[in-house]
């Protein structure tokens, strides 16, 4: 099914496809996190519904920001890789955890402090590039296992 759009603004077309307030948190979770498999997202903390989950790991399978293959050593087992179109929002992730960091830490002073924190206020720029390198060298580990 294609995707719709309200209009032609470029800002509310992303939304339309990324605005939804689970889809950048799962692109998080793979790029951040190393979550690759249903079983991984529905563990983790963000506490996503299962169902929810499901139709939106299709939705951005439909949209081409991840992909669904079969785990090498379990063919039963779903596994979902970011595409470059996928990797290509981390700057945008970058940005949310930036924002968040300076703007919500007064009222959400639990915000996570380490992790990379550090290189993220000093410097978005390296900080997204790990992100980058670290992700394709695991897209590429995968391609080495199938």
């Amino acid at each position: 099914m294609p995707q719709e759009f309200r209009c032609n603004c470029p800002v509310t077309s992303a939304l339309d496809v990324v605005g939804d307030k689970w889809m950048l948190v799962i692109v998080k979770q793979m790029l951040m996190e190393g979550k690759e498999t249903f079983k991984d997202f529905k563990e983790s903390e963000e506490s996503i519904a299962t169902n929810i989950l499901s139709v939106k790991l299709k939705l951005l399978e439909e949209v081409g920001i991840v992909t669904k293959n079969k785990l090498a050593n379990n063919k039963k087992t779903n596994l979902y890789l970011l595409t470059e179109k996928g990797i290509a929002l981390t700057p945008v992730i970058v940005e949310l955890a930036n924002w968040s960091d300076k703007h919500l830490r007064d009222s959400h002073p639990t915000i996570q402090n380490e992790g990379g924190m550090e290189l993220l206020r000093d410097d978005k720029a390296a900080f997204a590039n790990v992100l980058e390198k670290s992700y394709r060298q695991k897209l590429e580990q995968q391609k080495q296992k199938n």
